[in-house]
C-alpha cells in the first residue's frame, strides 16, 4: 500500500510539536501501559482465566486520554480538536477499515469450511513421522493465509488434542509447533493486523515490508523444522473428513494478489466474495448467512478498531506536548552507544527494542506496534532506515515477545485447550527463540558499513 503520511499524527500544522520535549508528556502513556498490566496482574494473582484480556485495551486507555488532556497546557477544546484530528487521520482510518475488511474475510472463510479444509488438506500431506514439522508448516500457512495466530491456534489445536488423547506424546512439544508456526505465519501475513499496523505507521509498501521479513523469518522457520524433524517423534493420523482442494481456493487467491501488488481493500473483497461464492456452491451457504457472517467479522474487530483511533488521538496529544520528541531522542542516545558509528543500525537497535519491551507490558503485539509506531518513524527517519526494514522490525520483535509470553493469548488458548500450563507451551515454541538470534544478525550484518 502506499503511504507517503505520517501514521498517527493529526492536523496540517501537526508536523512540529508544540512544546519543548519533555519526557514527563509520556506520563499518560505509562499510565495505560501501567492501568493494563496492572489490572492482569491482579486478576492473575487471583486465578482469572485470560487474566490480561479481561480489561480492554479500548478502555484501560481512556484514563490515560483524560490524562493527557489535563496535562496539556491549550484549552481544552484545543486539545480535543487535537485528539481528533490524531484519530481521524488518514492512515488510521486506513488501517481501520482494513482491519473490519480482515475480520470479514476471516469469519466468512471459517463458516464456509475453508479453514477446517486447509487444515485437514495441510495434515495429509505430511507422513506420521514428519507430522511434527507438518503441524507447523500447516500453521504457518494458515496464519500466513488468515492473518492470525489466535484463529489459527483455534482451528488446529482441537486435532493436535486428538493426537495427545491417542499417541504417547508430549502436549507442551505439540504446542510449540503450532504456536511456532502461528507465530510465524501471522508476522509474515500480509492481512495480518500486526502488518497492517506497522506498514502504516511506517509508511511502507506490504510487498516490500513482506520481502524484508521473508530474509529473517525463512531462515529461522528452516532452523526450527530441522529442529523439529530430527526430534523423531512418529504420531498416527487419519484425515478426519473428505478432503477439500477447493476450501483452500481463497486463501491462495488472496496471497497471490497481495504479492502481485492489488491494493489490499481489492484483495479482501475480492478475498470475501470468493470464499461465499465456494460456499455457496459446495456447502449450500446462504447469502443472509453470509451477511450475517461479514457483520460478525467486523464485530470480532470491535477493540482493535476502537484502540487504534483512540491511540491516534492520545499520541497526536502526546506529540503536541513534546513527549514523542524526547523519547525518540532518548532512545537515539542510548542506542548510539550500542553502536556509535553505524546511525542505521542504532535506530534498527531502538525500534526492536521499543517493540520487544512494549509487547512484555501489553501482551499482544498489534497494540505494541501501534503504541510505539510513531516513535519508531522518527527513529527509522534519523537513522536513513528504510520503511519496509523499520515495519518489519516493529513487526518481528513485537511477534518473538507475543510467542514467548506465558500471559499472551495465544499460549493461554493451547494451555487450556491441550490441558497443560502456558509456561510448557512456551518452553517448547521454538521459532520465536530462534527468530530472535536470526533476526539480530541478520540485521547486524545488512548494516554493516
Amino acid at each position: 500500500m502506499t503511504n507517503n503520511n505520517s501514521p498517527i499524527p493529526a492536523s496540517n500544522s501537526s508536523n512540529k510539536s508544540s512544546s519543548a520535549p519533555s519526557l514527563k508528556s509520556l506520563i499518560p502513556f505509562g499510565a495505560f501501559l501501567g492501568i493494563f498490566l496492572g489490572t492482569g496482574i491482579v486478576l492473575t494473582l487471583q486465578g482469572a482465566d485470560f487474566a490480561f484480556y479481561q480489561l480492554p485495551a479500548s478502555i484501560a486507555i481512556i484514563p490515560a486520554i483524560l490524562l493527557a488532556i489535563y496535562m496539556g497546557k491549550e484549552t481544552v477544546n484545543e486539545q480535543i480538536n487535537q485528539f481528533i484530528a490524531g484519530a481521524g487521520h488518514q492512515n488510521i482510518i486506513t488501517m481501520c477499515i482494513i482491519y473490519l475488511l480482515a475480520g470479514a474475510f476471516a469469519a466468512v472463510a471459517k463458516a464456509t469450511g475453508s479453514v477446517d479444509a486447509s487444515v485437514q488438506l495441510g495434515l495429509s500431506l505430511f507422513p506420521d513421522y514428519f507430522l511434527l514439522p507438518g503441524l507447523f508448516l500447516v500453521a504457518a500457512f494458515l496464519a500466513t493465509a488468515m492473518g492470525t495466530s489466535m484463529g489459527t491456534i483455534a482451528a488446529i489445536a482441537p486435532i493436535a488434542l486428538g493426537f495427545v488423547e491417542s499417541a504417547d506424546i508430549d502436549a507442551s512439544l505439540i504446542a510449540g509447533c503450532i504456536i511456532s508456526g502461528a507465530i510465524f505465519g501471522d508476522n509474515l501475513s500480509i492481512i495480518s493486523d500486526t502488518t497492517i499496523a506497522s506498514t502504516r505507521s511506517q509508511g511502507a509498501q506490504m510487498k516490500d515490508k513482506f520481502r524484508v521479513n521473508f530474509k529473517f523469518a525463512v531462515p529461522a522457520a528452516l532452523i526450527c523444522l530441522a529442529l523439529l524433524a530430527a526430534n523423531g517423534v512418529t504420531i498416527s493420523h487419519v484425515a478426519s473428513q473428505e478432503l477439500d482442494v477447493i476450501g483452500f481456493l481463497p486463501y491462495i487467491v488472496i496471497l497471490a494478489l497481495a504479492l502481485s501488488g492489488m491494493n489490499v481493500f481489492m484483495v479482501l473483497i475480492i478475498g470475501i466474495v470468493l470464499a461465499a461464492v465456494i460456499g455457496m456452491l459446495n456447502n449450500d451457504y446462504q447469502l443472509a448467512t453470509w451477511v450475517s457472517d461479514i457483520n460478525k467479522g467486523f464485530a470480532s474487530m470491535q477493540d482493535i478498531f476502537i484502540l487504534s483511533l483512540f491511540i491516534g488521538g492520545l499520541s497526536e496529544l502526546i506529540k503536541r506536548q513534546g513527549g514523542l520528541s524526547a523519547l525518540t531522542a532518548s532512545i537515539e542516545r542510548l542506542t548510539l552507544k550500542l553502536s556509535p558509528h553505524n546511525k542505521k543500525r542504532a535506530a534498527g537497535i531502538g525500534i526492536g527494542a521499543l517493540a520487544f519491551c512494549c509487547n512484555f507490558f501489553t501482551a499482544n503485539n498489534t497494540v505494541s506496534i501501534i503504541v510505539t509506531g510513531e516513535t519508531a518513524k522518527g527513529l527509522a527517519q534519523d537513522g536513513e532506515l528504510s520503511p519496509a526494514h523499520s515495519a518489519s522490525m516493529l513487526d518481528i520483535f513485537a511477534c518473538i515477545n507475543q510467542g514467548l509470553l506465558p500471559y499472551g493469548a495465544q499460549a493461554l488458548l493451547l494451555g487450556a485447550t491441550l490441558k497443560i500450563s502456558p509456561l510448557d507451551v512456551v518452553a517448547n515454541a521454538y521459532y520465536p527463540m530462534i527468530l530472535f538470534f536470526v533476526a539480530s544478525f541478520a540485521f547486524w550484518r545488512i548494516t554493516r558499513k
